[in-house]
């Protein structure tokens, strides 16, 4: 049963993170995929090749990946039950408690509100750089607010809620295959070239993946929020790019009463992206407040896997 090795991983988690002492000594096992996807990628994804070889290209180093990390998770789990018979839950959570990233979310959040808090623009725009994407240097506090609720909210799911739904439907497997996967989006899912093609499987085998604990996520932050968000949910989970990212971060401003989103630089280029909710501008304040929300949120998620455990 998985319900208690979940549960493990959740507690580990939450009271452990990922050590920067252990960080520092074996780094982390995503790592390892990265290694395999740029491996592929130097390999098959050359200019030279049409697109429709390309793409198919970007499939084959999905299958490698999947293959590769299922494997040797499938093969673990299979040691482990062997040598620990009933004890087997616990060191399975301990092989699960790195595909959860509770506590690094958490700790990686809090700088940036401290920051805003105390009026240091330069430090919180430090700070939210090492977490997004976009260009943070130019960014004002509502801006840089906005920046760490989003990435806050979306990475709820994909950093908790997503490891942990596969966790419990596959065991040790299906939640190693989905940090694989998530890895393969965040480096080679790109619309832009020269990973268009090459990345088209990474981005779409990601949404598939995401389909369920997206929507999951927002449920959670909702009910988190003390029910409260629901019509921004439904009116602007489709205003984002992603299929998926939409759903918490819509979520988490409903229950804000904020604006999330908007438009924003990537390298220089302004993006026109929609504003997802309305009302006030986000600010330290919001910023502490969805900090809670995500604390209740993750002890929901607890709770959930917690009645799990006890039914069965």
């Amino acid at each position: 049963m998985v319900e208690p090795v979940a549960l493990g991983a959740l507690v580990l988690d939450a009271a452990l993170g990922w050590p920067d002492r252990i960080y520092r000594r074996i780094g982390h096992p995503v790592a390892g995929f990265a290694r395999i996807i740029a491996a592929c990628e130097v390999r098959w994804n050359r200019p030279d090749r049409p697109p429709r070889v390309r793409r198919l290209s970007g499939v084959a180093a999905m299958l490698v990946l999947v293959l590769a990390s299922g494997g040797i998770a499938c093969a673990a789990e299979q040691v482990i039950r062997a040598l620990a018979g009933p004890w087997a839950w616990l060191p399975l959570a301990f092989a699960g408690w790195p595909a959860l990233a509770q506590r690094s979310l958490y700790d990686h959040f809090r700088p940036i509100e401290a920051a805003l808090k105390r009026g240091d623009l330069p430090a919180a725009r430090e700070a939210v750089g090492m977490i997004v994407g976009r260009d943070t240097a130019a960014l004002d506090a509502p801006g840089v607010a906005r920046a760490g609720i989003e990435s806050l909210a979306e990475s709820f799911c994909d950093g908790v809620i997503a490891p942990l739904f596969w966790l419990l439907v596959l065991g040790l497997p299906g939640a190693w295959i989905y940090k694989a996967i998530n890895t393969a989006d965040s480096l080679i899912g790109h619309p832009e070239e020269p990973l268009r093609d090459y990345g088209w499987a990474a981005a779409r085998i990601d949404d598939a993946a995401n389909l369920i604990p997206a929507r999951l996520s927002a449920i959670l932050i909702c009910l988190a929020g003390w029910g409260r968000g629901w019509r921004i949910l439904w009116r602007d989970h489709g205003r984002h790019a992603s299929p998926n990212a939409g759903w918490p971060e819509a979520a988490m401003a409903g229950t804000l009463g904020i604006r999330l989103a908007g438009p924003v630089r990537y390298d220089g280029v302004l993006s026109p992206k929609p504003w997802i909710g309305d009302g006030a501008e986000a600010d330290a304040g919001a910023m502490l407040r969805a900090g809670n929300i995500y604390l209740r949120a993750c002890l929901l998620a607890w709770l959930g896997v917690g009645g799990l455990t006890w039914l069965a």
